[in-house]
């Protein structure tokens, strides 16, 4: 038999996870030595030498050498993970492994998918421990497991409780072994009770009533785990930042110049701000102000690792989710009318053909004129009611205007929805956004000032953080051709793509139920934006070279930016001698300069994250805007077909749902996937995407975000779906399984954002 330091020794050096399997093979033990095995193990777990479970063993308080580990944050741009299967006592927490990433080709990760790891990943790993702590090298990415569920709390005939998941993607409840005090109709985080699903779940908190206002919010959030509070060394350092005084003799003095934000009505921080004057050469003088956040945000501090962890603000109907912390993100940073304000200057020269012919960037200090709404600036423009630093603005930007439809980037009409709550958090109204001349003023005017920062960092040669948008991949294109020739349309695959092709094809549809169709057709097939280090274009805009310098107090790609320029152009702030607790250095720190891959991919992550959050939430208003009005009908567009049915959307509303094919009539539908549509095979019935079709709204549920719709059939009496049920109970054909709330069809990138908002 081995002694305990034995035992000890072997499962600190194992290259695998050493399990009483292991150890007796590994000291030969058979037979009866097995049994005494066992009851050392006990006795040393006993003794408070070692802790595990039933497959593997490691020292009390250590970690084993080869074991799975669960990524919790990411700290700092490097992962921190605890091991998965640990279960800590008061005496023994879990420890924290920072994770080592290798990087391979191309600066990507060396997990099988390439991507970097992010919070809820888990990885077979190798574990050291070193004099810093314990790090960790991944071998391999393991499939997900989620630990937390978010759920309603309900109760069966029995008494027995359960959990129905809020997320529409799961298809069925899940026991409840341990309530934790919840009551039914609580809305509750839980995870598993056990390594097998039959054990059921355990509620770990009670987030109260699922329907009461800004509770959709809290389900996004809880869900897609967005940090959502900042931690008290993080908000100590952000009151010391807000302190920094404004340098009068190192930064240019633009105080003079009447700049203007445009913003939304109920914008909770302000970025940007815009100014132009004629040049007297058929030109224009412009200056993009952007707030300076690098000047209060340095790299290394405790707001600089949150900012990083959070890689933007996430924006809900009911809230905000800041990147940084509120004394800054809507006060010291935030562009306020009338408030002197540090801002990074774009200074934009831009001649008679719309084209930007010089550009600087400058540290200063400004004071915005006013802020404005769009609606209000539009207003005034159109009542010729505008004071003569607007009409400038608008002067300037119909010549950017001119200079984009040259360069023809790609053409959408993607109707956003709008959110409106009273004040006690109830909806007050849900309706799609309209789209002013006023938003393409700001728009433009951002993307020549996101060009111009791409472009002055290259001039340096320096680091550059690129929003990456690539041509639709060759599969896409196939499968685009494929679906354009159902209806006699070609798409030559041998001339280049270029988004001005997308444009003509569309303006040569007249019927607008054909443009719906290509127009969903042409989004399906572009690929989703992201941010790198290598310059690959960005496709939609028809830019060859594209970075986001505009939001930093939104976004952290834009810090990275606004950093760069720093360093690139010499424009450091010297410190008071005071501020002493305040890090130095505003440009980029060293770590990102020389891995800026390993950081494009975590804030991409979480620019994905924020925008499947924002969405999600918005459905559930919608369908909690609409659950009053189950039964009436509505103008519906198909939006997508799958042989289970199809998706529509309301017109003018944007709610989406699923319409059963099990609804469409007593006769069977083929489906054809090269074309995306439905076929009666008995009437030849086609379903197709961009068909306006009548649907009457069957169920809506606030807690999912689902709405299921069923047709409606004017000569008879009954709906579709209960002429559907009368032919199954005539035939015995039986009834359909499945639940239809279970998924939705996905969406590329959001190309009208890729400007001003994405």
């Amino acid at each position: 038999m081995p002694t305990r330091q034995q035992v000890l020794d072997f499962i600190a050096t194992s290259d695998e996870p050493a399990g009483k399997r292991e150890i007796a093979r590994a000291f030969g033990l058979k037979g009866t030595e097995k049994i005494a095995l066992k009851a050392l193990l006990k006795d040393m777990a006993e003794e408070g030498l070692i802790d595990g479970n039933r497959t593997a063993f490691h020292r009390m308080g250590g970690v084993p050498r080869v074991t799975v580990l669960r990524v919790i944050e990411i700290d700092d741009g490097d992962p921190v993970a605890v091991p998965d299967a640990w279960q800590p006592d008061d005496a023994s927490p879990a420890p924290r492994l920072r994770v080592i990433e290798t990087r391979g080709k191309g600066g990507r990760s060396a997990t099988k998918d390439g991507a970097a790891l992010r919070p809820g990943d888990r990885v077979l790993a190798r574990t050291e421990e070193t004099d810093a702590g314990w790090v960790a090298h991944p071998m391999k990415k393991l499939p997900a497991m989620d630990d937390q569920v978010l759920g309603v709390v309900e109760f069966d005939g029995t008494g027995k409780g359960w959990l129905a998941p809020v997320d529409k993607r799961v298809r069925h409840s899940v026991p409840i072994s341990d309530l934790g005090g919840a009551e039914v109709g609580q809305l509750v985080l839980a995870e598993p009770a056990g390594r097998s699903s039959r054990a059921g779940v355990k509620v770990t908190a009670v987030l109260g009533d699922p329907l009461a206002p800004r509770a959709f919010s809290l389900i996004a959030i809880h869900k897609h785990g967005i940090p959502f509070v900042f931690g008290q060394e993080t908000l100590d350092e952000a009151q010391r930042a807000a302190r920094l005084p404004l340098s009068e003799d190192a930064r240019e003095d633009l105080t003079h110049l009447p700049i203007v934000a445009i913003d939304p009505t109920d914008a909770r921080d302000h970025d940007d701000a815009i100014w132009a004057e004629p040049d007297g050469q058929g030109g224009y003088q412009a200056v993009v102000a952007i707030a300076d956040v690098s000047f209060y945000v340095r790299p290394g501090g405790a707001i600089d690792r949150e900012a990083r962890r959070r890689g933007n603000s996430v924006y809900f109907p009911d809230r905000v989710v800041p990147m940084l912390p509120e004394v800054l993100s809507a006060d010291v940073c935030s562009l306020k009318a009338g408030a002197p304000r540090a801002a990074m200057a774009c200074h934009l020269t831009i001649d008679a053909h719309g084209r930007i012919t010089a550009f600087r960037f400058t540290r200063a200090r400004v004071r915005i004129a006013e802020v404005i709404a769009y609606e209000e600036a539009q207003a005034r423009i159109d009542g010729g009611t505008a004071a003569p630093h607007l009409e400038h603005l608008w002067g300037a930007w119909r010549l950017l205007e001119q200079a984009r439809k040259a360069r023809d980037p790609l053409e959408l009409e993607l109707p956003e929805r709008r959110v409106v709550l009273d004040e006690a958090g109830r909806i007050a109204e849900i309706a799609l956004r309209e789209r002013l001349d006023a938003h393409r003023v700001v728009e433009d005017f951002m993307i020549a000032a996101n060009v111009a920062a791409a472009k002055a960092l290259e001039a340096k040669v320096a680091p550059v953080v690129y929003r990456i948008h690539e041509p639709p991949s060759r599969e896409k294109l196939i499968a685009l051709k494929d679906y354009l020739s159902t209806f006699g349309r070609k798409l030559a695959l041998g001339q280049v793509i270029t988004p001005g092709l997308f444009n003509r094809m569309l303006k040569d549809v007249s019927d607008e139920a054909e443009k719906a169709l290509v127009m969903e057709a042409v989004l399906r097939s572009q690929t989703q934006a992201y941010y790198g280090p290598r310059n690959a274009g960005h496709f939609g805009l028809a830019l060859g070279s594209y970075a986001h310098f505009t939001s930093p107090i939104r976004r952290y790609s834009d810090l990275l930016v606004h950093r760069a320029l720093v360093d690139g152009y010499l424009l450091e702030q010297p410190r008071p001698p005071a501020e002493a607790d305040v890090p130095a250095a505003s440009g980029l720190a060293d770590r990102d300069r020389a891995d800026l891959a390993r950081i494009s991919e975590v804030i991409s992550a979480a620019e994905r994250r924020a925008m499947e959050a924002e969405r999600e939430t918005i459905d559930r208003y919608v369908a909690a805007w609409l659950s009053v009005r189950v039964g009436e009908v509505f103008d519906t567009r198909i939006t997508g077909v799958q042989k289970f049915g199809l998706f529509a959307t309301i017109i003018g509303l944007g709610g989406d749902g699923l319409c059963p094919v099990s609804t469409l009539g007593a006769e069977r539908f083929g489906y054809d996937e090269k074309a995306q549509r439905l076929i009666g095979e008995e009437s030849g019935e086609v379903f197709a995407i961009g068909m306006i079709l009548k649907l009457r709204l069957a169920e809506a549920n606030p807690l999912t975000g689902a709405l299921k719709f069923e047709p409606v059939d004017l000569h008879a009496g009954a709906s579709a779906i209960e002429r559907r049920g009368a032919h199954l109970a005539r035939t015995g054909e039986g009834r359909r399984g499945g639940n239809h709330f279970a998924g939705k069809r996905g969406r590329p990138a959001n190309i009208r954002h890729q400007g001003r908002k994405r």
